[in-house]
């Protein structure tokens, strides 16, 4: 996951804007509950690690997602796959750091989306800090404040709060970190945004849009989801 904009305002339904930017070729399926032990965990699976970069459990509308970071990109061998992330912290909320052994792992953000608070953990590849955020709407993406991306777009996300897909349909894949939507060649490998999903969640009901070619101006696959709230 490379972008991610969050509206959380207590009392309403949380909404989640996520672009996920991978290598073209990296395979992965679409939202669904594919993790047996978390049956109501629903996200895109990695078939790589098997792993994801969102889930929400939607008994509790709690969404997390993770997006990569440049400090530390490489992790060690036997260190989990920064995949393993959302599902724990949607399964565990905020406790979720006291359930895994960060040693080796490559730098990452966590965020966490719940009815009741919106947090952001980043791990530098030795050091966790979390931070918890205001109401409001919120960008955060892989490369930080230096990519430009919320200085370019944040003001635009604010205003079409109900229209976040037909802004991302406007916009043209472009070889430049600030861009929402990007694809950069670099000799036979091509790194670009591959997935877009818009997530509404309120406890027991989700909501899904997404595509993977998010910039088209060919209508999102949307999905419901329901569960008895906990």
């Amino acid at each position: 996951m490379c972008t991610v904009v969050v509206r959380w305002v207590p009392g309403e339904p949380v909404q989640v804007l996520a672009l996920r930017d991978e290598l073209e070729g990296r395979r992965f399926q679409d939202p669904g509950a594919w993790w047996p032990d978390q049956p109501q965990a629903i996200g895109g699976r990695d078939e790589v690690a098997g792993g994801s970069w969102a889930v929400t459990d939607v008994a509790s509308a709690v969404t997390a997602l993770v997006l990569n970071r440049p400090e530390r990109r490489v992790a060690d061998p036997l260190a989990p796959s920064r995949g393993v992330l959302p599902l724990l912290a949607a399964a565990r909320g905020q406790g979720w750091p006291e359930n895994i052994d960060l040693t080796g792992m490559a730098s990452f953000t966590v965020v966490l989306a719940a009815p009741d608070a919106l947090t952001m953990w980043a791990f530098d590849g030795a050091v966790l800090t979390c931070t918890d955020l205001a109401p409001g709407t919120h960008m955060v993406t892989s490369g930080g404040a230096e990519d430009g991306k919320a200085d370019r777009y944040l003001p635009q996300l604010i205003a079409a709060r109900d229209s976040w897909v037909s802004l991302v349909q406007q916009q043209e894949p472009a070889d430049d970190p600030a861009a929402l939507v990007v694809r950069h060649v670099d000799g036979d490998r091509v790194f670009a945004t591959v997935f877009g999903q818009l997530i509404t969640a309120t406890p027991g009901r989700l909501v899904l849009s997404y595509s993977r070619q998010p910039w088209s101006a060919r209508p999102w696959t949307e999905s419901e989801f329901s569960a008895p709230v906990t």
